[in-house]
């Protein structure tokens, strides 16, 4: 890269003044130098959105940064870590829109504030295709206290943080807001759905709550019943899921209630980005009483158990079978 190139300008425009911390060396480096907290391991996690699959080409520029950036984020919660840092890779089409640029810009930095997770680097380029971004996200754990996918045991209680469902149902109210489930909404029910899909949650506030209770945890990004199958099969445990237990908001309950076909959209759809964990029946209580505690509620879905695979039992009380328990690209 040649000095004054374009790339240049827009890194300098845009993102150098965002790249606030010492770690990221003003972004006049090719890498970023960050010193890990004493007694400290480091977890890392990455995640790509592209225009067209992840969010709608016309979604506001700055609600794509946060939540790029949101989701990389839930892992780290996920995972008992707080976060150090994140880095940016961005495929921009040409001609380049500069105030496409500057509002991401500014939703990104203004998150990395919030959430304490510094810009330290990353990399800009053009694409003949529709705008792709990657971050990869750093975080600390204190030593020993990582929170695996492979540590849930019969017996366990299965729950969920915050409500399900709501960013699958905002999505499907954007492609078909005339459908039954979603015509009878208030405005602010529907304001409620699109905001969960435009703008995750990340439940980092459950950090030290998950280290200190949960055996194992995940976030939910694919879908409820296939993420809680597949932590359980990492686990090597079955488990059971009661679809009535399952937390939900009101504007979720509301379009059930309208079309309950929507059910399926709930329990399967994704982008929900709550966290699932298990956790010994005996440290529930004072688990639930944490989390409450911090403002995000966990709920007792189900439990696990030692056989193979999830069971789902519908709101009817009879098993429950899913054409799809949660999204794949391929």
């Amino acid at each position: 890269m040649t000095a004054g190139s374009g790339e240049d300008d827009i890194i300098a425009r845009f993102f150098r003044p965002i790249a606030t911390n010492p770690a990221a060396r003003g972004l006049f480096d090719d890498a970023a130098l960050l010193t890990p907290p004493p007694g400290c391991d480091l977890v890392l996690t990455k995640d790509a959105l592209v225009a067209g699959v992840h969010f709608f080409p016309d979604d506001p520029p700055d609600s794509v940064a946060r939540k790029a950036l949101r989701v990389n984020l839930s892992d780290l919660a996920a995972k008992g870590a707080r976060p150090l840092g994140a880095l940016l890779a961005l495929a921009l089409p040409r001609p380049l829109d500069e105030s496409w640029l500057e509002a991401f810009a500014a939703g990104l930095g203004a998150d990395a504030e919030r959430f304490g997770c510094p810009i330290l680097g990353g990399d800009t380029v053009g694409t003949p295709g529709p705008v792709t971004l990657s971050i990869t996200a750093l975080g600390a754990v204190p030593s020993g206290t990582f929170v695996p996918r492979t540590g849930a045991a019969p017996g366990h209680a299965i729950l969920v943080s915050g409500t399900i469902g709501d960013a699958a149902l905002g999505l499907q109210a954007r492609l078909d807001p005339a459908r039954a489930g979603f015509a009878g909404l208030s405005g602010g029910e529907r304001e409620h759905l699109a905001d969960r899909y435009l703008h995750p949650q990340p439940r980092l506030a459950l950090a030290e709550a998950l280290r200190a209770h949960a055996a194992c945890a995940m976030d939910i990004s694919d879908g409820l019943v296939g993420d809680v199958t597949k932590m359980l099969a990492a686990s090597g445990c079955g488990g059971l899921l009661r679809a009535g237990q399952v937390p939900l908001s009101d504007a979720a309950r509301a379009a059930i209630t309208a079309e309950p076909a929507l059910l399926a959209t709930v329990l399967g759809g994704g982008d929900d980005y709550e966290i699932a964990a298990t956790v010994p029946l005996d440290a529930v209580p004072v688990f639930r009483a944490e989390a409450a505690a911090l403002g995000v509620p966990m709920c007792v879905i189900g439990e696990t158990h030692g056989g193979q695979g999830l069971d789902l039992v519908g709101l009817d009380g009879q098993p429950l079978q899913l054409s799809r328990g949660s999204f794949s690209h391929f």
